[in-house]
């Protein structure tokens, strides 16, 4: 494995900007950015190169040192890890507001730390407003630099100078095996941020009992038995009719796009509530974007049932379309039955990976008993993640509902594919 790139930690009052400094410094939209104070609360991980110069950045909540309010205290505990770890870090203000006391408290904060620190003054998009950057100084921090992330003004300069002690690589680095990224996903308050501290063995992700805690997607690496997994904790997703706020409704958007990007999504359900309509609903969109799933039944340690076949039973029942889904039962809180996920995730990624030769797809379709309506010439697999086959017939016709279910199953019989929709297409072969 590589050594891990130098960090760069981004901290601010609420609503400086952070998000937007963020997204512009990657290059990426990975966190949220709205008017609205208080979207990010976990501290989010992206990578970027500057002139050569590989680092992580990392984007943390909007800090109030003096808050006593939960979220605001978790959110500096949060910030603490961060900064403990970073190489360098981009104290962000707003440029269009006078000073504030938590400004000046975390200023303190930070010169007490003895890391690099530079102050970037935001919202600065006009040579005009230059002039509103000079009051800042007196916040005690040397090195000023003028930006607007919303912009993209004045991030070369402030680049520059923070990433002037990393090592530029000189060379090609040898890509490495890719990691397996893995999504947990779930409706709101069902432990998936308890899930995510138990997997990565520390407190990553903040977790509350108020529901919708979690907005931006929170990441983490996490290498075990020599397999690397990307671990994302997604914003608990609910009905579109319950989602009033802007952040909540981005969160949903934001959770959607992870599945899609999951090689594995961990479909998180609550078994004190038990399977509702909601759970279904969200693992469909999982299934339709073909991930490979894994559903982990947590606080089973607080179920009054205990009878995990029938609690199996009744979750099959509701959800018939993931037949092919293992179940884990777990709780996140004590960390019973979490470490399996790491070799479960493995195991139904490659499923999801393997690709069949043609010619063992002919042979097994010639051992197949049965006659088949419309006849099948020949199959063969032309994609994977998830595995994907295409039959070619004699007819026009698309297959029988339960012929194809047939052949799925099958498939599944000989070649595996355990934890991953298998999909079957047609086309006529005329002779």
């Amino acid at each position: 494995m590589r050594e891990r790139p130098p960090s760069v930690v981004i901290v601010g009052r609420p609503n400086v900007g952070k998000s937007a400094l963020f997204n512009a410094i990657t290059g990426q939209r990975r966190a949220i950015v709205t008017d609205e104070p208080g979207i990010t609360r976990d501290r989010i991980h992206g990578r970027a190169v500057y002139r050569g110069r590989a680092f992580e950045v990392i984007d943390t909540g909007g800090i109030v040192p003096r808050e006593a309010a939960e979220i605001p205290v978790q959110i500096l505990k949060q910030a603490r890890v961060a900064l403990e770890q970073a190489a360098h870090v981009i104290f962000l203000v707003d440029g269009r507001t006078e000073i504030t006391a938590a400004d000046r408290d975390l200023a303190q904060l930070l010169r007490r730390l003895g890391k690099p620190v530079a102050l970037a003054v935001n919202k600065i998009d006009a040579a005009a407003r230059e002039d509103l950057v000079h009051e800042f100084h007196a916040l005690g921090i040397g090195d000023v630099f003028p930006v607007s992330a919303e912009h993209r003004l004045g991030l070369d300069e402030l680049l520059e100078h923070v990433t002037a002690a990393f090592a530029a690589s000189a060379e090609e680095e040898a890509p490495e095996r890719e990691a397996i990224r893995v999504a947990i996903i779930g409706r709101p308050n069902v432990g998936k941020s308890t899930l995510l501290n138990a997997l990565v063995g520390q407190e990553r992700a903040i977790v509350s009992a108020a529901p919708g805690t979690t907005r931006d997607a929170v990441d983490e690496r996490v290498v075990y038995e020599d397999t690397e997994y990307v671990l994302v904790d997604t914003a608990g997703i609910r009905r579109k009719g319950k989602t009033r706020l802007l952040a909540e409704k981005l969160s949903v958007v934001m959770a959607r796009r992870h599945i899609r990007l999951a090689n594995v999504v961990l479909l998180v359900l609550d078994a004190a509530e038990g399977v509702l309509g909601l759970d279904a609903t969200i693992a469909g969109y999982a299934h339709e974007a073909g991930r490979a799933v894994i559903c982990c039944v947590n606080k089973w340690d607080l179920s009054s049932d205990g009878d995990r076949r029938a609690f199996e039973q009744r979750m099959r029942d509701q959800m018939k379309f993931l037949d092919y889904a293992p179940v884990v039962f777990l709780s996140a809180k004590t960390g019973k039955g979490v470490k399996r996920l790491f070799s479960l995730a493995r195991e139904v990624y490659e499923a999801a990976s393997r690709r069949v030769t043609t010619g063992e797809l002919n042979r097994f379709l010639g051992e197949l008993k049965g006659e088949h309506e419309p006849r099948i010439l020949y199959v063969t697999q032309p994609a994977v993640r998830p595995p994907t086959f295409v039959l070619f017939t004699a007819r026009p016709t698309p297959l029988h509902f339960s012929r194809e279910r047939y052949l799925i199953n099958q498939l599944r019989e000989r070649f595996g594919f355990r934890g991953t929709p298998v999909v079957l297409k047609t086309k006529s072969k005329r002779r």
